[in-house]
This record gives C-alpha cells, sequence and structure tokens, in this order.
C-alpha cells in the first residue's frame, strides 16, 4: 500500500484504520489484535483514536492488545485527539461539554493516552475540535513542548477552518502535520469551500473522517442518483459501492488519507479493494454530478 509522508519523519499508510466505534463491539485484545492484523495484512498500519472516543474508554481497549504483544507496537503508527471535554468517564463532573486547549489539559491528556494504551510516544496528536477559547499562544507552546519531549511525534489538528490553523501555526515552531475532516461523497462542500483547495496549497495531507458517509454509501442506504451511480461503477470494476466511494477520495490530487471506521473484519479485509477501481476524471465526475445533484456549472 502507497504510504504518505507526513512530517519529514512520520509516514502513514495512504487508508487509516478508525477506532471510534471500538467501544460497540467484542473488546477483548484477542478480537481487536484480529482486526490489526486484518490491516496489516493489506499494509494499512495507521491507527486513529481519540481520547473521547468510547466515552474514554477506547484508548484502554487498544492498549489491552498492544500490551499482550508489545511487538504490535513498532508495527503501527497511532493517531490520538484531545480537547474534547464530555461528562461521562473520567470527567463526570463536567457540568457542561467543552473544548479544553489550555497547556495543562493537552499535557495531562498525551499522558492519560500513553498510560491507556501502554506506548511512550504518539506518532500524532491532533486537538479535535477547534476551541473559541483557545489561547493561540498557550496551546502552540503546548504542542510544540509535546514535540520536545518525544511524547508526540508530529501535531496536527482536526475539524479546523483554514483560519483556525493559521491562527494556532502563527504561534507554533513546529508546523502542523494535517488536518483531519468530513469529507465523502455526502460531505463534499470542503472541495469548494476552500477546506481542500488551503492544504493542498500547502502540500498539507488531509485525513478524510466518516469517508463512507457514516455508512450511508455503502450498499443500498444511499438514495437516488448517487446510489445507481455507486451501483454502476462498483459491478464495472468487480467490487462494491464502499470501494468505490473511497476511490474518489483517493483519486484527488491533494492525497486524501481516508480514516475508515468498522467493527467487521470481512469490511476491515476489503479496504485496499479502493485500489482496484478504476477512477478517471469523467468517472469522478459522474459520481461528484450525482453527489450534487446537478450537473456542475
Amino acid at each position: 500500500m502507497d504510504r504518505v509522508k507526513i512530517t519529514d519523519t512520520v509516514s502513514f499508510s495512504r487508508i487509516v484504520y478508525g477506532m471510534w466505534r471500538l467501544d460497540e463491539d467484542d473488546t477483548s485484545p484477542a478480537h481487536i489484535r484480529a482486526k490489526i492484523d486484518a490491516c496489516l495484512e493489506q499494509g494499512i498500519t495507521t491507527i486513529d483514536q481519540a481520547n473521547i472516543y468510547g466515552g474514554y474508554t477506547a484508548e484502554g481497549y487498544l492498549g489491552g492488545a498492544l500490551k499482550e504483544d508489545p511487538s504490535l507496537r513498532d508495527k503501527i503508527e497511532l493517531v490520538s485527539k484531545c480537547d474534547i471535554v464530555a461528562p461521562v468517564g473520567r470527567f463526570e463532573d463536567a457540568r457542561v461539554k467543552h473544548y479544553d486547549t489550555s497547556a495543562a489539559h493537552i499535557a495531562s491528556q498525551i499522558d492519560q493516552s500513553l498510560a491507556d494504551m501502554g506506548t511512550d510516544y504518539l506518532d500524532l496528536l491532533l486537538i479535535h475540535r477547534p476551541d473559541p477559547l483557545m489561547d493561540h499562544h498557550e496551546t502552540g507552546r503546548a504542542l510544540d513542548d509535546a514535540v520536545k519531549s518525544g511524547k508526540v511525534r508530529a501535531v496536527g489538528v482536526s475539524n479546523f477552518k483554514p483560519w483556525d490553523f493559521t491562527l494556532l501555526q502563527s504561534a507554533m515552531e513546529t508546523p502542523l502535520a494535517t488536518n483531519q475532516i468530513e469529507l465523502s461523497l455526502s460531505a463534499h462542500s470542503a472541495f469548494t469551500n476552500g477546506d481542500v483547495a488551503f492544504a493542498q496549497e500547502r502540500g498539507l495531507p488531509l485525513m478524510a473522517w466518516s469517508p463512507l458517509g457514516g455508512g450511508s454509501l455503502v450498499g443500498k442506504k444511499s438514495a437516488g442518483d448517487l446510489s445507481a451511480t455507486l451501483d454502476r461503477v462498483a459491478e464495472a470494476n468487480g467490487t462494491d459501492t464502499a470501494a468505490v466511494a473511497i476511490a474518489w477520495l483517493l483519486a484527488h490530487p491533494s492525497g486524501i488519507l481516508p480514516v475508515m471506521g468498522t467493527n467487521k473484519i470481512a469490511r476491515i479485509k476489503a479496504f485496499s479493494d479502493a485500489f482496484k477501481v478504476g477512477m478517471d476524471r469523467q468517472t469522478w465526475y459522474e459520481l461528484y454530478t450525482a453527489a450534487l445533484g446537478h450537473e456542475v456549472a
């Protein structure tokens, strides 16, 4: 599988496995290991986590698998995120769900993530959501310090608009490595609102969460012309609609990394089918036109 340089020293597999719903399935170390093995068999080495996933439990479940076989850590890259404080689990005393980009919070959550997953470092830490109360100088220093400490190899953001990105970057020594945004055939505004162009101009690899539209692009769940077009392209390529939807993202010249989230091992094993799909310019636009619901101007 192709790899993408995130920084001079960190590279990711082109497809990323996301563990957002890890707590909704069998959480035994053996079952989680089976999911990781299904990824590794295809060259998928990058695992996406966040401290809030599973109500702050998902990182610990992954840690159970890593602790059973410490050698597994050297075969994967770990991504995590912080700054969302929800009144559950470790933050059950919070009065309101909020964001915290203070230095103390970032440092404490890095240490907690490392402890939960049983590792000495993260390959990438993302600020999960833009914080309207962010002191960019404080947050920037905290991220720089995390890299200097060796606890984090690279840092980035998630769900940031270009102005949020440049504000934070202006106070940092370390280049922000990526922005993880919602991007799919059912959430495609980033292609025209400047989000993709901003990243592409800077050679910034984007990570795409929910690349299958929360499951709406799988099988017959999507409606109308888009469903029919996905079916037609899938049949022509001997794949399923999920592979076509991911191939559509992979074809973009900005180098998008889809973050795939499923608990079904059979579907994990099929992730690389996306590379079997022929995606020329007109096929890309056929899908885009169907997603828009009208032809381009």
